[in-house]
């Protein structure tokens, strides 16, 4: 049996209830790296990104609320050049740091 390659993903929230958005922030910090206040990386695989958006979809409002996933590649294929900041930068996780 094959093992789906870990996928980085950049996700995006905004959420208007101080409750529901500290419950998304902390539910994401357990799967990736806060590089925004309200945008996180999360390298995973296939498996547990799919968990990770079940329990984002209970943790939310749908018609109040708003988070957006953006599927960046293999982890494998994305390095530091995929990233540009301008201003204070924050770490990320390196591709080899991949924790199942």
């Amino acid at each position: 049996m094959t093992r789906a390659l870990p996928r980085r993903t950049l996700v995006a929230y905004d959420i208007p209830d101080d409750k529901r958005r500290s419950r998304v922030a902390h539910l994401l910090e357990s799967y990736g790296d806060r590089v925004q206040f309200s945008v996180f990386v999360v390298d995973a695989a296939p498996a547990r990104l799919v968990r990770m958006r079940s329990e984002l979809t209970r943790a939310i409002h749908p018609s109040l609320d708003s988070i957006l996933l953006c599927d960046l590649g293999p982890t494998a294929g994305v390095g530091d050049s995929s990233f540009a900041w301008i201003g204070l930068s924050r770490p990320v996780t390196t591709a080899g740091s991949f924790i199942v």
